[in-house]
């Protein structure tokens, strides 16, 4: 909050605690039958004048715009304030890469009618032109962003994403955060640089003599990061060669494009998948 909506977080009272709604706001989403949703978060907190306040905060991960998202912002609040008679203050950040698509506003007017919902928006693309600033921040988000943009820059560019991702992770070492802190953001920067395997196995060498040189009491960070991660792919590859054998033991051989679809899936979708083909009796 205090990074990209300073006037918003100016209101709170910091010293009392936040409470996320997360019930609440899946009685919104259960209702909503307006399309695609993704991924918000509903917060009540305290002003500093003592009166609570709703922060519906939206973070816009999807790669291109879309035509009906400020409906769905000013859909949201409106339900908000339906069902539980609370004004929410909507934030949005958006992470795509159209540096023209700016949703900020909905509304509609009529001679004897009209309505304005305005929201605030967060472009991460913006700060392409503000490096410097992001450098000299101590703010965590600031690595956040920089994580992101560098990601979306050099896609192609693999040496350089590698480089990259250790600079910025040794930026968390530098910046004397908090351990918690540290793997949270070590973390999210290693799933959002990935790496081919042959410079996945050079970075963790590299890296882990990096937080050997530092007398530190997590110096292994790194290792257990790593660990964790290669204990989830391997749950997920196990979940995969299960599901392919049920489902060809159910329907016959399997073409190469629905191996290929069943390989795309998360932990979660193989795992549904796995109840639902109880139920198949052919491929279609």
């Amino acid at each position: 909050m205090q990074f990209f909506f300073p006037q918003t977080a100016a209101l709170i009272n910091w010293e009392r605690p936040h409470e996320f709604l997360d019930k609440e706001f899946q009685q919104i989403a259960r209702e909503a039958e307006l399309g695609r949703r993704y991924a918000d978060k509903l917060v009540k907190v305290w002003q500093i004048r003592g009166e609570e306040i709703w922060l519906l905060i939206h973070v816009e991960i999807q790669a291109k715009s879309e035509d009906n998202f400020a409906q769905r912002m000013f859909f949201y609040n409106l339900r908000i304030f339906d069902k539980f008679t609370k004004p929410a203050i909507s934030l949005s950040i958006l992470c795509d890469a159209d540096l023209t698509w700016r949703p900020n506003q909905y509304g509609y007017n009529y001679p004897d009618c009209g309505l304005h919902f305005r929201f605030e928006t967060v472009k991460l693309l913006d700060y392409q032109n503000r490096w410097t600033e992001l450098e000299k921040s101590d703010n965590p988000f600031a690595t956040v962003v920089m994580a992101h943009l560098k990601t979306q820059q050099i896609t192609k560019q693999l040496g350089e994403r590698k480089t990259w991702k250790f600079s910025l992770i040794r930026r968390l070492y530098e910046q004397g955060l908090q351990e918690r802190d540290i793997r949270n953001l070590y973390r999210f920067i290693d799933w959002v640089m990935i790496l081919p395997k042959g410079l996945e196995a050079e970075f963790w060498q590299e890296f882990k003599q990096f937080e050997q040189e530092r007398t530190m009491s997590y110096i292994t960070t790194g290792e257990r990061i790593g660990y964790e991660r290669g204990k989830e792919e391997g749950q997920q590859e196990q979940a995969q060669t299960l599901v392919l054998r049920q489902i060809q033991k159910r329907v016959g051989e399997l073409p190469q494009q629905v191996r290929e679809q069943v390989q795309s899936l998360s932990l979660e979708q193989l795992e549904a998948l796995g109840e639902a083909l109880l139920d198949f009796s052919a491929l279609a």
